[in-house]
C-alpha cells in the first residue's frame, strides 16, 4: 500500500510538472472551466437557499385556506360559513381572513392590502388610519416611519394612511410588498361588504389530520376549495426549480461550447504531447502508467476549477446576494425583495455538479491518451 501511494505521488509531481510547461493552454481551459462552474453552481445555489427560506417563512402559515368558488373562480367568502362549518374534530381555531390586491400607478406595482389575523405576534390590527408595510414598499415609495402614504381607491376617494411600521427584514422574500391595516379601513378602501371574507383560515392540531380535515370541508361545503400548506410549498418549489430551469436553459449554448472545447482538448493531443508520451514509454513507462499520469493531470485541473467555481459561486449567492440572477429568480417585476439568503449547501446537488463537471472531462482525457499510449513508441516519435 504504501509503493503504491509513493508511485501515485510521483506521478501527481510530473503531471504538475507536465501543466506547468504549458501554462498558456491550461490556463486558458483552467478559466473557462472555473466560469461554467461557477454559473451552475450559483444558480443551484440561490435557487436552494430560495427555497430554504421560502419553507421557514411559511412554516408558520395556516395549515389550511378555505376559498369559495364560483365558476371556477375565487369568490368573497360568506361570514356565515364560519357556523356553517361547525366544530370539526381537530381544528384548534378558524376566522375570517380580509386581504386584497391593490395596483398603484404611481410605481406600477401592485400592493398586497391585509388585515393582520387574530392574535398575530409581530403586529396587532393597525390602530385606524395606520399601516404597517413591507420593505419593498418603503424603498420604492422612500417611505419611514410616521411618514404618511397616500392612496386612491377604486372608487376614487382619496386615502392618507400613516407608516406606524416596518415589517421585520427577516420575511421580506414573502413580505415586500405586503400592507396590513386595520379591518375597518380595508372595509372602506375596497367597499368591502361587511358579511363578506376574502377566505377562511383553519388551524389543525395534527399535521397528520388535515388532509381528513380538508375533505370534510368539502362534503360540508361542496362550493368550497381547501389549500393546504404543503401545497403551497410545493408549488413555491415548483416555481423556483422552473426558474432555475429556465436559467440552465439560457446557459445551455455556454455549456454546450465548453463541452466541444474541452473535448477537443481532451481528443486533440499535440504532437509535444504524443512525442512525451513515446519518450516515455520508450524508457520504460508502461501503458497503465502513462494512463494514470494522464488522469493526474485532468483530474487536477477539473478539480482546480470545480473548487474555484464552487468557492466564487458561494461567495457570489451569499455575499453578493446573486446579483447576477436575482432579477430572474426572484421574479417580482417592481418591488423586489432586498435579503441576504441563508447559507445552506445541498450535498446531493455538490454531488450531481460534481459528477456532471469534472467526471466527463476525467474520463475524455483517457481515450486519446490510451490511443496513444497503446501505439509503438518509435511510431509515435516519428
Amino acid at each position: 500500500m504504501r509503493q503504491f501511494l509513493r508511485r501515485q505521488r510521483y506521478l501527481i509531481d510530473y503531471s504538475l510538472s507536465a501543466l506547468a510547461r504549458r501554462p498558456g493552454k491550461h490556463l486558458a481551459l483552467l478559466l473557462v472551466y472555473t466560469l461554467v462552474v461557477f454559473l451552475l453552481a450559483s444558480v443551484m445555489l440561490f435557487t436552494q437557499s430560495l427555497r430554504r427560506e421560502a419553507a421557514l417563512v411559511l412554516a408558520q402559515s395556516p395549515e389550511i385556506i378555505l376559498q369559495r368558488q364560483i365558476a371556477g373562480r375565487h369568490d368573497l367568502m360568506p361570514a356565515e360559513y364560519l357556523d356553517r362549518i361547525g366544530r370539526i374534530r381537530g381544528v384548534s381555531a378558524k376566522y375570517g381572513r380580509l386581504w386584497g390586491y391593490f395596483y398603484d400607478p404611481a410605481v406600477r406595482a401592485n400592493y398586497t392590502l391585509m388585515v393582520p389575523p387574530p392574535g398575530s405576534p409581530a403586529h396587532g390590527e393597525p390602530a385606524p388610519g395606520d399601516i404597517v408595510i413591507g420593505a419593498g414598499i418603503a424603498r420604492t415609495r422612500g417611505l419611514e416611519v410616521g411618514d404618511y402614504l397616500s392612496l386612491r381607491s377604486a372608487r376614487g376617494e382619496p386615502f392618507a394612511f400613516r407608516v406606524a411600521a416596518l415589517l421585520p427584514h427577516s420575511t421580506e422574500l414573502v413580505s415586500t410588498d405586503l400592507m396590513l391595516l386595520g379591518a375597518d379601513d380595508f372595509r372602506r378602501f375596497f367597499a368591502f361588504p361587511a358579511d363578506r371574507f376574502t377566505d377562511i383560515v383553519l388551524q389543525v392540531r395534527n399535521p397528520r389530520e388535515v388532509r381528513k380535515v380538508a375533505e370534510k370541508l368539502s362534503l360540508a361545503l361542496p362550493d368550497t376549495r381547501p389549500i393546504l400548506r404543503e401545497e403551497i410549498l410545493r408549488t413555491y418549489d415548483a416555481v423556483f426549480g422552473w426558474r432555475q430551469g429556465l436559467v440552465f436553459v439560457l446557459m445551455g449554448g455556454m455549456v454546450l461550447a465548453f463541452v466541444i472545447f474541452a473535448w477537443d482538448r481532451a481528443a486533440g493531443l499535440s504532437g509535444e504531447e504524443r512525442r512525451e508520451i513515446g519518450i516515455l514509454k520508450s524508457i520504460g513507462w508502461e501503458t497503465g502508467d502513462v494512463l494514470r499520469m494522464k488522469f493526474w493531470e485532468g483530474a487536477i485541473l477539473s478539480l482546480t476549477a470545480f473548487f474555484l467555481g464552487y468557492l466564487l459561486a458561494y461567495a457570489h449567492v451569499f455575499y453578493l446576494s446573486a446579483a447576477l440572477f436575482e432579477p430572474v429568480l426572484k421574479g417580482w417585476a417592481v418591488l423586489y425583495p432586498d435579503f441576504r439568503p441563508i447559507p445552506f449547501v445541498d450535498g446531493i446537488q455538490v454531488a450531481t455538479l460534481f459528477f456532471f463537471t469534472v467526471f466527463p472531462y476525467t474520463v475524455a482525457t483517457i481515450v486519446p491518451i490510451w490511443r496513444t499510449a497503446v501505439t509503438d513508441p518509435d511510431a509515435v516519435m516519428r
